[in-house]
């Protein structure tokens, strides 16, 4: 598609280890722009106002704008078959289409921004809704600025470029800790009492704008450098590649946009239940940061592949392809959410427990990670199953699943936060992730020509008992440190976490060796080749 095509393809391991290395390098600095946020605001009013206004700015920009959204793999499935000449028009009338839908998204946020939060937020005390409601207004922009990173994305991508992709995102958290620096320094120790609530949560929210106009500068730099459009405005929405993408976008966005309605509906619960939303955004974060490298991983390099076998005639290596995706989802997926579950409150005291951040947050923030831990695979593996039905030009099924999804969230939310608290609606969430992961499969079953699925759960299923088994020793070892060292000291917790870690992983490690996955065994060989190079 462009002068990259050229030069010899890269390997799937040698992709990954770039996207590895940028992603931990992003992700970090997302885990120290949350570790600040929650030792200036605790889970107070600014944290949980930014909670609540973040909803539809910040999924925009994590959705339409993240890498592996609607937008971005949809612009890689239409350029991998495509010419070089044939990519600059194309994004740039997409940038106009999309820019122009947004810009009315960006307006209605502004205006709405009152009953926005009267909606989701019907519990908030006024101080934690006047702060929301000016957040949201302040981070409105972001609609627009997310349309444009993530078509960027997807361009980039295309063109073989993916330290950027990965890299990029780690501006945001930048100019927040930034922010945050200052008013620490203007403030003090101060900064964490009540009446400069409505400072925090302004800086917040302008720390936060800046970080996406910043990414989308740097990205656009690139993309010009490339040739692969610049902002000139398009009108030529008739175009074959155009309407190809829009087909594939648009049930696409309006699906990934589910994901903001189940959340806000899960607010609309947990509102009345103190610190709760900025508990989801913590304990979110600790998830997050290890399946963003890791989706990151496996999603980039698959995405043009799926894209590239879409044909009938190459259904055979596609179905080995969907199988690698998910064995090597559910290789990193479950142990490592079985490691989340039994190490949530050493993780949590290591990570956030220090300046307002006190012992009653660490409680309800591990609860919840428990609850995350126990869905990362169908989390990932969802993912990977959408990418599929998106590479065979298809956004029309998981909208559809996504819709019925909504409903199902709302009975899931209602069942489970009365018996379980905060933690029940995550579990909703985890559900609902379950049931979109087996839909997608029934469906997919049947739209190319079969899966075996034989082949496909055995493994699975030995990595699943593998998880469970790697998880008891890991918290074995645990209790045993916990009585040699007795004590909650930082260093002494990070010792505990890291001798329990390593023996959930090594069981893990033994019981992966006698399961012999090929898809498994080659990646971690290449991987460690990859590295051992480097």
């Amino acid at each position: 598609m462009t002068k990259q095509d050229q030069k010899p393809s890269r390997s799937f391991a040698g992709i990954a280890g770039i996207v590895a290395i940028a992603t931990l390098i992003s992700k970090i600095f997302g885990l120290i722009r949350q570790q600040a946020i929650a030792a200036a605001f605790g889970v107070g009013a600014a944290a949980t106002a930014y909670s609540y206004a973040y909803i539809i700015p910040g999924f925009l920009l994590i959705l339409l704008g993240g890498v592996n959204g609607p937008l971005h793999s949809a612009i890689v499935s239409v350029l991998a078959k495509r010419k070089q000449e044939e990519a600059a028009p194309l994004v740039e009338t997409v940038t106009t289409f999309v820019g122009g839908i947004l810009l009315i998204v960006t307006f209605a946020q502004i205006f709405f921004a009152d009953e926005l939060v009267d909606v989701i937020g019907h519990g908030l005390d006024g101080t934690t809704r006047a702060i929301a409601i000016q957040q949201i207004q302040i981070m409105a922009p972001m609609a627009l600025f997310a349309g444009f990173i993530g078509i960027g994305f997807g361009t980039l991508n295309a063109a073989n470029q993916y330290w950027l992709l990965s890299l990029s995102p780690l501006l945001s958290s930048i100019t927040v800790v930034i922010g945050i620096a200052i008013l620490a320094v203007q403030y003090g120790k101060d900064i964490i009492l009540p009446q400069y609530a409505y400072v925090g949560g302004m800086v917040l929210a302008w720390g936060t704008l800046a970080g996406a106009i910043l990414q989308w500068v740097v990205q656009l730099v690139v993309q010009w450098r490339l040739g692969l459009g610049t902002l000139k405005l398009r009108f030529d929405f008739k175009s074959p590649g155009v309407q190809e993408v829009i087909k594939i976008m648009t049930p696409a966005t309006i699906s990934s946009g589910m994901m903001p309605i189940n959340f806000a509906t899960a607010l609309y619960f947990a509102s009345p239940i103190p610190g709760a939303a900025a508990g989801f955004n913590y304990a979110n974060l600790l998830v997050q940061t290890p399946l963003g490298i890791i989706s990151n991983i496996i999603l980039l390099p698959l995405l043009p592949i799926f894209a590239k076998l879409a044909a009938p005639e190459n259904w055979p290596d596609l179905k080995l392809r969907i199988r690698q995706g998910l064995l090597l989802t559910a290789f990193t997926m479950l142990p490592l959410g079985a490691l989340m579950v039994v190490l949530s409150v050493p993780i949590v005291q290591i990570v956030y427990e220090r300046g307002a951040f006190k012992q009653d947050a660490t409680e309800l923030v591990s609860s919840l990670l428990i609850a995350y831990g126990i869905g990362m695979f169908a989390y990932l593996g969802r993912d990977v199953l959408v990418r599929v039905f998106y590479a065979l030009g298809d956004g029309q099924t998981p909208f559809r699943i996504s819709t019925f999804n909504i409903f199902l969230n709302a009975l899931l939310d209602w069942l489970l936060v009365q018996p379980f608290g905060a933690p029940g609606l995550v579990l909703a969430t985890v559900g609902v992730n379950c049931s979109s992961m087996l839909m997608l499969l029934w469906i997919l079953n049947r739209k190319i020509d079969g899966l075996p699925w034989r082949e496909w759960s055995i493994p699975i299923i030995g990595l699943t008992a593998g998880s469970i088994v790697s998880g008891v020793a890991s918290y074995g070892a645990l209790v045993a440190c916990q009585q040699v060292f007795k004590s909650t000291n930082l260093v002494i917790l990070l010792i505990e976490v890291s001798i329990a870690g390593l023996v959930g992983i090594a069981v893990f490690a033994v019981f992966v060796t006698w399961l012999k996955i090929p898809e498994v065994n080659s990646f971690v060989v290449r991987m460690r080749q990859r590295f051992l190079k480097k």
